[in-house]
């Protein structure tokens, strides 16, 4: 038991996605650290909820029958005696993905998640959805804490910052902690836990000053440096037999983003604002990222799932050996329940913590983490170059939230016809005006 013998209360906003079932085994495997005494699930997909719920239930009973289990589509009932609510949402789920994706290639740009059009026509669409459940959190569990990681963060962080400053909401991301992952095992340390690092930039789009051996204090950077400009963050052999194929060309493609630009080791999103024609001609338009996840996680997750219920056992199941994404969470959870005052990432409102960047920007930085929230730590500023990049592609992120605010076509098309991957303004008119009427179920009605 940790050593103020208190059990937490959390529910997994997003109790239907695929990456649930990973975040049960590691608030399981860690609860010696952050007990628990109750687990919800809430999601507004009851048919999707269920597959995933019925599974974790048997996880639950055989692993941890203590902690009490349940899920619900009532939100009254999911977020009332709650300490976290942990956000996994995906707003219009696999199928709204696929048009972020797709609509964009027609026009020769890049399709992706998180970055180009589509990354802001996914934060468009998350805006009020996270909003709603700050509400309902705030509503019924008013000291709970609401720890974020629903896509696009750099957005839904902006609209958290306007229109609730003063929520008990922290919006974070793991892109970070998984290259360190791959930066510790490059140095020979165990994980990411083993490094000190000096970052800065937006989500997705972030460069590290300097890495350094946590209990040594010994500069990593020429050692990682070397590796990168030979294998970019690709490790191979062991490490990566299961790396999916997507992936493993993004962690390669690195090497190029470190070729030109060599004074920092750069987030390997980076690729897409660097090369976004190599981008899109390496795309199969017919067959992205999305069409992959269907074919191959999604198929996997809700199959082993399906198995676990049929079985009534989660004896081998597996997800297993793979929980180092969850683990970040609980690893975030445990700092601000125990006040512990450890550094991670957050995407936060950067008042200095980058010197020369406006302080009403929201930056992806280190932070102190504790039961008050976050604080940013400074990290100097950002070269020229650097600097350039982040305010151009921050201003696209406001004015997207100014859209929602105001439901201004025009604020979107300048979001979309401003970012570095789109190559013209006619290009992005076109792509808005093809996103808008598939997006109307979750859009405002943009005039």
């Amino acid at each position: 038991m940790s050593k103020n013998d208190k059990r937490y209360s959390v529910v997994i906003a997003g109790g239907g996605s695929t990456f649930t079932p990973g975040f049960v085994l590691s608030l399981i495997a860690n609860e010696d650290r952050f007990p628990l005494r109750k687990l919800k699930f809430y999601d507004n997909d009851a048919d999707r909820q269920k597959k995933i719920g019925d599974a974790c239930a048997i996880i639950m009973k055989e692993r941890a029958p203590e902690i009490e289990f349940s899920y619900t589509t009532d939100p009254e009932e999911a977020f009332t005696d709650v300490d976290f609510v942990m956000g996994s949402i995906r707003v219009g789920k696999y199928e709204m993905r696929d048009h972020d994706e797709k609509i964009p290639l027609k026009y020769g740009v890049n399709g992706q998640e998180t970055t180009g059009p589509g990354g802001m026509a996914y934060g468009l669409r998350s805006i009020p959805a996270i909003i709603q459940i700050i509400d309902w959190m705030e509503k019924y569990s008013p000291n709970a804490w609401m720890i974020n990681y629903s896509n696009t963060i750099a957005i839904v962080a902006e609209a958290c910052r306007r229109f609730r400053p003063n929520s008990r909401v922290i919006n974070i991301c793991d892109m970070p902690v998984a290259i360190m992952t791959r930066m510790a095992q490059i140095c020979g340390l165990n994980d990411y836990h083993d490094l000190d690092v000096n970052y800065y930039g937006l989500n997705h789009f972030g460069w590290w000053k300097e890495v350094r051996d946590k209990n040594t204090g010994k500069d990593l950077t020429p050692l990682l440096k070397e590796h990168l400009s030979k294998n970019g963050y690709w490790i191979g052999g062991e490490f990566d037999k299961d790396t999916e194929e997507s992936w493993a060309e993004t962690f390669k493609k690195a090497k190029d983003c470190f070729a030109l630009d060599p004074e920092a080791l750069p987030n390997t999103y980076l690729q897409y604002y660097y090369y976004p024609q190599y981008e899109v001609s390496n795309a199969d338009p017919n067959h992205t990222r999305t069409d992959e996840i269907r074919e191959y996680r999604e198929k996997l997750v809700f199959e082993e799932c399906a198995r676990i219920v049929k079985a009534g056992t989660a004896k081998g199941n597996l997800w297993e050996a793979s929980v180092e994404h969850s683990n970040y969470i609980v690893d975030i959870c445990h700092a601000i329940a125990y006040n512990t005052h450890e550094k991670f990432f957050a995407n936060i409102a950067n008042n200095g913590a980058i010197s020369n960047i406006d302080p009403d920007s929201i930056v992806e930085v280190p932070c102190w983490f504790g039961s008050d929230g976050v604080q940013a730590m400074a990290t100097g500023e950002a070269g020229v170059f650097e600097r350039g990049m982040i305010m151009e592609q921050q201003t696209c992120e406001k004015l997207v939230v100014d859209a929602y605010e105001q439901k201004s076509y025009t604020k979107m098309w300048q979001a979309f016809a401003l970012n570095k991957t789109v190559p013209d303004a006619l290009v992005a008119k076109k792509i808005l005006d093809d996103m808008i009427p598939v997006n109307k179920p979750y859009w405002p009605e943009l005039k």
